[in-house]
């Protein structure tokens, strides 16, 4: 597996577009870490789900409803949440934003093969 071994993050790398309005960029990630900057459409849904890695998310901009382990919170830019492992978590976006995620370890599920 090749990981990222760029020191810097120019905001240049190319944006995926995940659909339905939610598309995400990679600022870098080592087999313990990785950073991923997640852009929302206004109404776009991040899934209730829950996985085995820790995740802290910084709102970069926007405004989100956002749900960690059935507590309901509207964020907006400054704020932030960590979801433990395991713990179900997911956002809705009011209005139009960027999150910062930053996950251990790093999400391998997110690369392409």
């Amino acid at each position: 597996m090749n990981f990222k071994k760029e020191p810097f993050f120019d905001g240049n790398s190319e944006w995926e577009d995940l659909g339905d309005g939610v598309s995400r960029q990679f600022v870098g990630y080592n087999s313990q870490v990785m950073m991923v900057i997640v852009k929302f459409e206004k109404d776009a849904i991040g899934t209730l789900h829950q996985h085995f890695h820790s995740q802290i998310t910084y709102v970069a901009e926007g405004k989100f409803e956002v749900t960690v382990d059935r507590e309901v919170k509207i964020l907006q830019q400054g704020d932030g949440f960590f979801a433990q492992p395991n713990i179900f978590h997911g956002v809705k976006c009011l209005e139009a934003g960027k999150l910062i995620d930053a996950f251990t370890p790093f999400r391998e599920d997110f690369l392409k093969d």
